[in-house]
Parts: structure tokens; sequence; C-alpha cells
């Protein structure tokens, strides 16, 4: 499962709705891919159809998709979002990354 930040929460639904999104039926989809400085990085983006090897959770009002092979890198993490003249915008809380970037955008195990 992902826990989503009462900050992340209000800024997804507010650039759902923006981008033409329900977020009463669209959701985020949340997923692992090679890359980055460290190895993998994260992925975020808004989608409408779910595929058969996608797992669906809702926490905090947000529907996530994450299919099953980033589910195992992302099981306990948590979207944060910073904003402010510093923020970084969105931010993975992984407890399963053994080191990450500076940039916060890749990690490896």
């Amino acid at each position: 499962m992902i826990i989503v930040s009462d900050d992340a929460r209000d800024k997804v639904l507010n650039l759902m709705q923006d981008d033409g999104f329900d977020p009463k039926l669209d959701f985020v989809r949340v997923g692992v891919k090679s890359g980055g400085c460290s190895g993998l990085s994260y992925m975020l983006e808004f989608d409408k159809q779910i595929h058969q090897e996608d797992k669906l959770f809702e926490d905090n009002q947000v529907k996530i998709v994450v299919n099953k092979r980033s589910l195992l890198y992302l099981l306990g993490t948590t979207l944060e979002y910073s904003g402010g003249l510093n923020g970084k915008g969105f931010v993975f809380k992984n407890p399963n990354a053994q080191r990450t970037c500076g940039c916060g955008e890749s990690f490896s195990l």
C-alpha cells in the first residue's frame, strides 16, 4: 500500500481537476522504471485505465494504481508534497530504498 500525506492529497486533487481528470473516478499511476542516477526512478502520472496487472489502492481520498512489477519496490512508501520556494514537488519516502540520489527522484535497493 502507498500512503498519501495531506499535502500530497491536496496537490494531487487540484492537479487532477486542472488536467481534466475526475478524482472520484480517475487515479494516480505510480511506478518504478530503470534509470536515474541511483538505478531506479519513480514515475507518477494521472490515468483513467486500469490494466489486468495493476493493483488499486485508496488512501486519503486518492486512488492509486501500481503495476505488479513496481509494487514490490513501493510497498510502504509515503507520497508527500513539498511546496514553497525550496520545495521539491512530490517526494517519495520509500522505506525499501537503501540508497537515494541527492534530488530524491531515484533510488536503489
